[in-house]
C-alpha cells in the first residue's frame, strides 16, 4: 500500500481514459468521482473499531468496490441527472440518468480499482498482503514493488497522474463519440461557430 498520496496519483492514472470517452468537462468531473473513492477500501480503518473487518480484508475486494459504486452510481444517477442538465457549463440538456449512472459509476469503480491495485504493487510490506478478487478467488494477490514511505513512488504516482491529466487536456481531439456523451462535442462547438 503507498500513501494516500501515491493512492491519488494512481486514481489521475487509471482515470486519464476519461478524456477519450467526455473531453474536458466530463473528464474532470469523471476524475472527480475516481478521487472521491481513491481511499474507499481504506474504510476498513474506521470501521474496525465498530465490527471484526480487518485491514486489506473484505473492503479490499473488487466485489466491495464494485458494490459501492453501483450503490452510489444509482443515488447520483437519481439527484444528480435534473442538476447536470440545468447546468450551462455541461451545455447539454439530454443527458440521461442511465448516462449518468454509468459516468458516476464508472468513476467511483475507477477510483476503488486504481486503490486495489496500488496495494497490490506495495503490500505487503507494512501491512498484510490482500485477496482482490475474493469470493472467487481467496488467495493473497502480491507484487510488493512499491515501498509505502516511499517519497519516490508516492509523490512520483502523484507527479505522473496531473501531468497525464495536463498533456491531455491540451489535446483538442477529444472525445470520442459514445451514446454516454456528457455536454456537446467541443469539436461540434467549433463546427457550429464555423458555421454562423
Amino acid at each position: 500500500m503507498v500513501d494516500v498520496t501515491g493512492h491519488l496519483g494512481m486514481a489521475l492514472l487509471f482515470a486519464a481514459p476519461a478524456w477519450m470517452v467526455w473531453g474536458r468537462r466530463g473528464a474532470l468531473g469523471f476524475t472527480a468521482f475516481a478521487l472521491a473513492t481513491a481511499m474507499l477500501p481504506d474504510t476498513d480503518l474506521a470501521l474496525r473499531h465498530m465490527f471484526p473487518v480487518t485491514h486489506h480484508g473484505v473492503t479490499h475486494t473488487v466485489l466491495f468496490v464494485v458494490l459501492m459504486s453501483v450503490l452510489a452510481g444509482t443515488v447520483a444517477a437519481r439527484y444528480l441527472t435534473d442538476w447536470f442538465n440545468a447546468n450551462r457549463r455541461i451545455r447539454s440538456s439530454e443527458i440521461t440518468s442511465e448516462t449518468v449512472f454509468i459516468f458516476a459509476t464508472a468513476g467511483l469503480t475507477v477510483g476503488g480499482i486504481s486503490h486495489l491495485f496500488a496495494d497490490i504493487l506495495s503490500a505487503p510490506d507494512i501491512a498484510p498482503p490482500l485477496s482482490p478478487f475474493w469470493p472467487l478467488y481467496s488467495e493473497p494477490v502480491i507484487v510488493d514493488a512499491i515501498y509505502y514511505g516511499s517519497p519516490f513512488w508516492n509523490v512520483g504516482l502523484l507527479t505522473a497522474g496531473v501531468g497525464l491529466h495536463l498533456l491531455l487536456a491540451r489535446n483538442e481531439r477529444y472525445p470520442l463519440e459514445t451514446r454516454y456523451r456528457i455536454g456537446a462535442s467541443e469539436d461540434s462547438q467549433y463546427r457550429a461557430s464555423d458555421d454562423d
